[in-house]
């Protein structure tokens, strides 16, 4: 990521700058590798239309989502309070993150323990640069007349009614959108939101994440966009169980605007 600007809230502080926005890269951004490539793709997008934004680095700590869907309320508060206090500090008063999760605990959850800021997931940053002009694709890009579905991550879509700005950044790239049966509010969970991706599945019953790649696979479309790191090793690990890997890709909408960019 040498090329890449990536600024952080150290050095813009050091500086006496504020950004306009602090990108909460979020525990599968920083680390995992598959949604490393996102992150990358997102900060490629920013550097080009110039946002002014910064990462918080190491300072940046887990959100305490998963602590607290444990069951373990103490260490999310704890979590929840240290990362307030560094926020607080820096007065950071937007934030846009690419991880449903992250979205909805710093948007929901940390407010009732002091910490009020304005979180939005990106791909609704992502409609808005659309929207005024700064991100550009003509032409529809690489993904002119391709199928191409979406899968509604729960954490964005039915715990927070995220449904059509993901839409409207595949619109723009002049793509031919297939709904799945089940999508938006009816839409069928990956089975990430409720620990599939730590456990087997229940005897006699099939893997969620391979039903729902069924009917994904259903529409014909040979690209599924996604908008979570959950959701994406799951759809992924789907498209890998159908051995379908050669035919059918999995994305984040930040790789698909990227690439349609050129980027």
């Amino acid at each position: 990521m040498s090329e890449l600007k990536v600024p952080t809230m150290t050095e813009l502080a050091a500086a006496g700058e504020t950004p306009e926005v602090l990108f909460w890269v979020g525990c599968a951004g920083s680390f995992d590798d598959r949604y490393k490539k996102v992150t990358i793709a997102f900060v490629k997008i920013l550097n080009k239309v110039g946002v002014k934004f910064a990462v918080l680095g190491t300072e940046e700590g887990c959100t305490g989502d998963p602590a607290r869907r444990a069951g373990n309320e103490f260490l999310f508060q704890m979590q929840a309070m240290a990362n307030i206090q560094v926020l607080d500090m820096y007065g950071i008063k937007k934030i846009v993150t690419a991880c449903p999760h992250c979205f909805n605990t710093l948007k929901n959850e940390y407010p009732a323990l002091g910490g009020s800021y304005e979180v939005i997931h990106h791909s609704e940053f992502l409609q808005q640069l659309i929207n005024e002009g700064k991100v550009k694709i003509e032409g529809g890009g690489t993904f002119k007349g391709r199928k191409i579905t979406f899968h509604d991550s729960c954490y964005l879509g039915r715990a927070n009614g995220v449904y059509e700005a993901p839409r409207a950044v595949l619109e723009a790239l002049d793509a031919d959108l297939v709904e799945m049966k089940r999508s938006k509010a009816k839409g069928l969970c990956c089975g990430a939101g409720g620990s599939q991706m730590f456990k087997e599945p229940e005897k006699g019953k099939k893997d969620v994440n391979i039903e729902r790649i069924e009917e994904a696979l259903g529409t014909g479309a040979d690209t599924i966009a996604v908008g979570c790191p959950f959701c994406m090793v799951m759809m992924s690990d789907g498209v890998k169980n159908k051995e379908k890997e050669d035919s059918v890709k999995v994305f984040d909408l930040a790789e698909l605007v990227a690439q349609a960019e050129g980027l």
